[in-house]
């Protein structure tokens, strides 16, 4: 058994749904199907989830200036945000020749959710984001019924998709598992939208954004798949970010961890919380291209034979900062680390990494976390606090990290690293190793970002031009 996963853009258009229909139907083992909402259909297209936000913060504004009956709100709402959501899945079902009554039922879902209760302003927004793949899945299964296929929709709550009450960063609950191993028992095609559950008391909650896939490596975990197959617009997963460099090396094989390190640090590819459930399955994960199913893609095992060197990939991501803070003996001063998070926690900021020495500690952070007068009370904290003896923030910092299995028994990784950022004129602002050994962070300033990349390409890739 394969569970599938579509991206939105695998389903954005009327012949974006034939081909995922070919692909699903050309293999008998692919009998769970997991959508997104429909996504972009060129660079300037706005994606329905985007419009579903925009959509619930108008429906907002609208009910609380009390203008009168719902039925009035309705009235005023729906020509500006409803419409335009509506007429995205009437364009796909037109162009399927699909019957209307599918559309009318994605329209009575969503007005019925837009009119229900808004007390809790987190609970509405995730109720409105999820109908988008919610009544993507319902029109899916209903081509699919059209092309004389035997298809059903799942709704998660059905299935037993139990959640923790996290409203946009939902957790799988356990005990989900046991309950979505019944659907090996559905006949035919089970079509499931994908990005959220249910919480315990019945409420929808989403996962993060782009949570489709999570989805995708919960259900391949619970109905114990041979294969997760995620298709995209890429073939392949890139060792390097194609917009840095030109035409990178596809990786033809990549372990769990190697993933997942490059998606934190910006691979767009996949979700970087989306191999946890298959990784602790065993259920190997392929990443392949709706419009060009052919291509090999990129697999995503347990393990891999290091046969490419050292470096596997190279990522990069922007917008940190560091809070730098020194104190003579830091060392032997009992706590002081757990104090220091402890400030931030009282923020409510969570950290990305946390390099140190002796007598010093830096915290990176995310800096759009927090506004300047909230960085100005954690520095004041600090000094007062923990007695520090220097706190120093510094912002517009970009984290370039280059991952590999082979750097664990590697000589001279980080020399050779170093050296190429030298030679390339980028000042390292921080570095830090992950004890796996299997990535290493250099922080770098946003301007030097790119050329940073190219340099690091340069010297573990040689020989491929960079932009």
């Amino acid at each position: 058994m394969k569970v599938v996963k579509f991206g939105g853009t695998s389903l954005a258009s009327g012949e974006q749904v034939r081909k995922v229909f070919d692909i699903v139907t050309s293999d008998p083992d692919r009998r769970i199907v997991v959508v997104s909402a429909p996504g972009k259909r060129y660079p300037n297209d706005v994606k329905v989830t985007d419009l579903l936000i925009q959509c619930a913060e108008q429906y907002l504004q609208y009910r609380a200036q009390e203008h009168g009956s719902e039925n009035e709100l309705q009235r005023m709402a729906m020509p500006e945000s409803v419409a335009a959501i509506v007429k995205r899945y009437e364009e796909i079902a037109d162009e399927l020749k699909m019957d209307a009554a599918v559309i009318s039922e994605i329209e009575h879902n969503l007005l019925s959710i837009l009119e229900g209760d808004i007390s809790n302003e987190e609970r509405f927004f995730d109720s409105v984001k999820a109908s988008g793949e919610d009544s993507n899945a319902r029109l899916i299964a209903a081509y699919f019924q059209s092309r004389g296929v035997d298809a059903t929709y799942i709704n998660p709550k059905d299935a037993g998709l139990i959640v923790s009450d996290e409203p946009g960063q939902a957790q799988v609950l356990p005990e989900s598992y046991d309950r979505l191993y019944n659907l090996r028992e559905q006949d035919g095609i089970v079509i499931f939208p994908g990005f959220f559950g249910y919480s315990e008391n019945g409420e929808v909650i989403t996962f993060s954004r782009s949570g489709s896939d999570i989805t995708g490596s919960i259900l391949a975990n619970g109905v114990k798949a041979d294969l997760y197959e995620n298709f995209t617009d890429v073939d392949a997963v890139y060792s390097v970010n194609p917009f840095i460099v030109s035409n990178p090396k596809e990786i033809k094989e990549l372990t769990y961890h190697e993933m997942r390190e490059l998606s934190y640090a910006g691979f767009s590819v996949l979700h970087d919380e989306a191999l946890i459930p298959a990784f602790r399955a065993g259920i190997p994960v392929h990443i392949r291209n709706t419009n060009n199913p052919d291509a090999p893609g990129t697999r995503i095992l347990n393990e891999r034979e290091q046969t490419n060197g050292p470096v596997i990939g190279i990522a990069s991501d922007s917008g940190f900062c560091s809070i730098y803070v020194s104190k003579y003996l830091m060392n032997r001063e009992l706590g002081f680390g757990r104090r220091l998070l402890q400030i931030l926690e009282n923020h409510h900021l969570s950290y990305e990494h946390t390099p140190s020495g002796i007598d010093d500690i830096s915290v990176i952070l995310r800096q759009n976390q927090f506004s300047q007068r909230e960085e100005d009370q954690i520095v004041s904290r600090i000094y007062e606090e923990l007695q520090a003896d220097e706190v120093k923030v510094e912002k517009n910092l970009s984290l370039i990290m280059i991952v590999g299995e082979g750097m664990r028994h590697n000589v001279g990784t980080t020399a050779r690293a170093s050296k190429a950022l030298a030679e390339a004129g980028v000042n390292i602002e921080m570095i830090n190793q992950g004890s796996s050994e299997v990535s290493m962070m250099f922080g770098v300033k946003n301007k030097d970002e790119k050329k940073a990349v190219q340099a690091l390409y340069r010297e573990f890739f040689a020989g491929v031009a960079v932009l």
